[in-house]
């Protein structure tokens, strides 16, 4: 019987990301490698992840750098860069699959006309992590919402610009979200000479 671990799952390394990323590239998987950059710039719930669609990306042919995106559970917006590597990842993508500028982004495979499902993404994730060796236990679909902005976080100490990234309306939601502890509190604290 397999266990599944519960609670709060783990942000992936500058390190993880470079070994997915490398891994996916070489492998040719330029649907895999445009939802793993694209999850990791957007800091999106996975319902809406997946539920992109060409339009809310691209502008005249080219792939936007900075999005606005209506969030289904809140109903708020929230904006996120597209960085040039996500631009690239997703254009050898959509040139790929010959898109049409109202379809989704990731199309599902086995349904038509649908998206692939957050299921899915979950699946394809737990594949990323186990090809650089990670326990795919330890990662879920909040763990690429998570990366960019715990490292903006320990970076920077910025609670409320990762608050804005991840479009949460209450600093404590996004306190309880990165696990920051009072430890983390008073670390930045010290560090602060007046």
């Amino acid at each position: 019987m397999q266990h599944r671990r519960t609670g709060t799952k783990l942000a992936l390394k500058p390190v993880h990301v470079w070994g997915i990323r490398i891994r996916l590239q070489v492998a040719r998987k330029l649907r895999d490698l445009a939802l793993f950059d694209l999850a990791l710039d957007s800091k999106l719930r996975a319902c809406d992840l997946v539920a992109l669609r060409v339009s809310d990306l691209v502008s005249g042919g080219r792939v936007r750098g900075r999005v606005m995106i209506l969030q289904r559970k809140t109903g708020r917006p929230v904006q996120f860069e597209v960085t040039e590597q996500t631009r690239h990842s997703l254009t050898e993508w959509l040139e790929a699959r010959r898109r049409a500028d109202d379809e989704w982004i990731f199309p599902s495979r086995s349904n038509r006309g649908s998206h692939v499902t957050t299921r899915q993404y979950a699946r394809l994730l737990k594949q990323w992590v186990s090809l650089i060796g990670l326990d795919p236990a330890a990662y879920g679909t909040h763990s690429m919402r998570r990366t960019k902005v715990s490292l903006l976080y320990k970076k920077t100490g910025n609670l409320r610009a990762c608050q804005l990234l991840l479009g949460h309306t209450k600093l404590e939601s996004t306190v309880r979200y990165l696990g920051v502890e009072v430890d983390d509190a008073l670390e930045l604290s010290e560090a602060l000479e007046l």
